[in-house]
């Protein structure tokens, strides 16, 4: 089975600042920072890892490199929903660790100024909070700004 994939890295870092990537789980959005998200692929096949939580899938071999694969919707203990056409892996890389993302769809990517960014609120209002780094308002939406690298540890 071929990947077929789409590589960020052709992005210049000086044009990388207040840009995230915006996908969705169930009806919600989400961004990430769009520095940390080296390419998108499509769902592989996964190799599954014993004894380990259950919103990590397993691994995949990316050209060479083991990347652990966590599905979002077990993560954020949302209903789970069989894969279709848009599911896909954000692959992200921050400081040589990669994760790969298990997402519904990915849509864009937006700019959102640090004008248009808040602290989530201070209440624990889901286990998913946890990983809300902000929130960004952008037209009559608030996009959900994650750190993705909190959703591989438990803290």
């Amino acid at each position: 089975m071929e990947t077929e994939s789409i590589k960020l890295n052709h992005i210049g870092s000086d044009t990388m600042d207040d840009k995230y990537l915006i996908f969705k789980v169930e009806e919600e959005e989400f961004g990430i920072e769009i520095s940390t998200v080296q390419e998108i692929i499509n769902i592989v096949p996964i190799t599954r890892v014993p004894h380990t939580p259950n919103y990590l899938k397993g691994i995949i071999n990316l050209r060479g490199d083991l990347v652990p694969i966590i599905e979002v919707r077990s993560r954020f203990m949302m209903e789970h929903r069989p894969y279709d056409d848009l599911t896909c892996i954000i692959v992200l890389e921050r400081e040589e660790e990669k994760i790969g993302l298990i997402v519904d769809e990915v849509h864009e990517v937006k700019y959102i100024s640090k004008e248009n960014t808040s602290y989530p609120p201070s209440a624990k209002l889901s286990y998913a909070n946890q990983f809300v780094k902000g929130l960004g308002h952008v037209e009559e939406k608030v996009i959900l700004l994650i750190e993705p690298h909190d959703l591989l540890h438990d803290d």
